[in-house]
């Protein structure tokens, strides 16, 4: 498998974009709804899968469109090719706020994992599966399911991290405990686990749920503070209920402190 070799550049800092450099002929595949900006002269086309098994008949694409449906993404990616001679520049936007991070394969024995709404793009020929866990009590309880998103390959792909990121090197046996939400990522020398928090005063009053992600090394692991089944809970539930009043946040006063303070909303 030879990916493409793609140049970039990664501008922002709290809501980040990539932007992909592409000599004549190169390509670059990403999730439907990440694109942000292209240069004229390059050819954008919908695609089954992610484009890797091009050459393996109409059966292959259809098996390779079918994994990405086991991980919850469309049937679909899109790949942006150069058309023209001369370089020309396409850009990817993150989702949320967070960071880009930057994975050159070949760095990492060709494959990474990672959670399945992570992906953002990657070189053309990179294949993005799945990954089965072959534990029951992860699949149960890990929040991630039995399924994690697969990049394999030798170029380069980049996936999305919420909130500020943190990049651990684990060494063999040593151990992380980490929320079962905040794991972007890691190399396929970690062991992934689940561990039950114990305790009946963590379980019940804990309010940090019942199981950690426990990761074991060698390898590198990629955790972020702020997935985005996070950040969705929070907005929800600060989101004004009963006929779009909000609960005076802040105030006392609630609703009449809103009046006051100028806040006339209804």
């Amino acid at each position: 498998m030879t990916a493409h070799e793609i140049d970039y550049r990664i501008y922002g800092e709290e809501m980040q974009y990539v932007e992909i450099e592409l000599d004549p002929e190169e390509g670059v595949v990403a999730e439907a709804g990440s694109f942000m900006m292209m240069d004229d002269g390059i050819k954008m086309e919908t695609i089954f899968g992610d484009g890797s098994q091009k050459d393996s008949g109409f059966l292959g694409k259809i098996l390779g469109a079918g994994k990405r449906i086991l991980t919850g993404e469309s049937l679909f990616m899109t790949a942006f090719y150069n058309t023209l001679v001369g370089k020309r520049n396409v850009s990817f936007a993150s989702p949320y706020p967070g960071k880009i991070l930057p994975i050159d394969l070949t760095e990492f024995g060709g494959k990474f994992i990672c959670q399945k709404d992570a992906f953002l793009c990657a070189a053309k020929g990179v294949s993005v599966g799945i990954e089965f866990s072959k534990k029951l009590g992860r699949g149960l309880f890990g929040g991630e399911g039995f399924i994690m998103q697969k990049l394999e390959g030798d170029g380069m792909a980049f996936v999305h991290a919420g909130g500020t990121m943190a990049k651990k090197e684990l060494q063999a046996g040593e151990t992380l405990k980490v929320d079962t939400g905040c794991i972007v990522g890691f190399t396929q020398g970690v062991d992934y686990d689940i561990e039950f928090v114990g305790g009946i005063k963590n379980t019940i009053f804990g309010g940090e749920g019942l199981f950690f992600a426990k990761l074991q090394g060698p390898g590198t692991v990629y955790i972020q503070s702020l997935p985005f089944s996070r950040l969705a809970g929070r907005v929800l539930a600060s989101a004004p209920r009963g006929g779009g009043k909000n609960k005076g946040e802040g105030s006392i006063l609630g609703g009449i402190g809103d009046l006051l303070d100028g806040d006339n909303s209804f």
